[in-house]
C-alpha cells in the first residue's frame, strides 16, 4: 500500500501566556493540503498563519487537536522523533535567510548533506544540482555578503531542496524581497511543488503570491475564513481541496 502523502490538521487550538494574558492564537483550525500544490495561507499579522505553520511542520505542538503528515501523527511523536521526522522529509524556507556568512553558496547547501552522513563527492554533486535548478549554478562561489537579497533567498531555497523534501514549509519568503525577486521566488515554490510532487505551503501577508499559487486560504483572528475560489469555509473552519 502507498504511504499517505497529505499534510492535515484536524481542530487544532494554540494559546500563548504573555505576562499573565493569554491570547489564542488558532481556535479549531482544521485542514488537508494534497502534494503537487503551492498552497498560500494568508492574512495580516497576527492572524495566526505562522503559528499555523509551525504546528503544521511540526515544529511546536498545539494545544488540542491532531497534524497528520505522510500518515504520522506527529501528537504521538516526542521531542527526538519530531526532530527525526522534519530531518527526513522537510525543507524550510524563512524570511531571514539564515545563510552562514563564511560559507559559499555551494558549502551552504552542501551542509545539510553532510549533516545527514552523504558522502563528500555526492553531497557536493548534490548541491550543485540544487543550485542549478534555483538558476545560482554559476554564482555557487559567492558569499552571502556577494548575492543580492533574492539570490540569498533563491539559496535558502536550495538548501531546502536539496534533500529532495516530501513537505516544503515557507514563511514570509518574501516579505524582504522588491517586486520582480518576489516573483521569482515565488515561481519557483510553485514549480518545485509541481515538479517534485511535494507538498509546499507558503504563509505570507504579501498580495502579489496570490495570483501566483494553486491555492489561497485566508486567515482571520485564529480561524480559517475563505479557500481558494472565495467561498466561506464550512461551519466547523475545515477546508479540503
Amino acid at each position: 500500500m502507498t504511504a499517505p502523502t497529505s499534510l492535515s490538521a484536524s481542530g487544532l487550538a494554540k494559546s500563548y501566556l504573555v505576562q499573565s494574558i493569554r491570547t489564542q492564537a488558532l481556535a479549531d483550525v482544521s485542514l488537508t493540503l494534497r502534494p503537487g500544490e503551492l498552497s498560500l495561507i494568508s492574512g495580516p499579522s497576527g492572524c495566526g498563519k505562522s503559528t499555523l505553520l509551525s504546528l503544521m511542520s511540526g515544529l511546536s505542538r498545539p494545544d488540542s487537536g491532531e497534524v497528520h503528515a505522510l500518515g504520522t501523527d506527529l501528537g504521538r511523536l516526542d521531542d527526538a522523533g519530531r526532530d527525526a521526522f522534519r530531518l527526513a522529509h522537510c525543507g524550510f524556507v524563512f524570511q531571514g535567510f539564515n545563510l552562514f556568512p563564511a560559507l559559499d553558496a555551494l558549502e551552504q547547501v552542501q551542509l545539510v548533506l553532510d549533516y545527514r552522513g552523504v558522502p563528500q563527492d555526492e553531497a557536493r554533486r548534490g548541491a550543485a544540482s540544487a543550485l542549478e535548478m534555483v538558476g545560482l549554478g554559476h554564482r555557487s562561489h559567492l558569499r552571502p555578503a556577494e548575492l543580492s537579497g533574492g539570490e540569498k533567498q533563491r539559496v535558502a531555497i536550495a538548501r531546502a531542496i536539496v534533500k529532495r523534501p516530501r513537505l516544503l514549509f515557507a514563511d514570509e519568503p518574501t516579505s524582504a524581497l522588491d517586486s520582480v525577486n518576489g516573483a521569482i521566488v515565488t515561481d519557483l515554490l510553485r514549480e518545485i511543488a509541481h515538479r517534485s510532487g511535494a507538498i509546499v505551503v507558503c504563509v505570507s501577508h504579501d498580495p502579489r503570491l496570490i495570483a501566483r499559487a494553486d491555492r489561497v486560504i485566508e486567515m482571520e483572528d485564529g480561524r480559517l475564513r475563505r479557500d481558494s475560489h472565495g467561498a466561506p469555509a464550512p461551519s466547523a473552519t475545515e477546508i479540503h481541496p
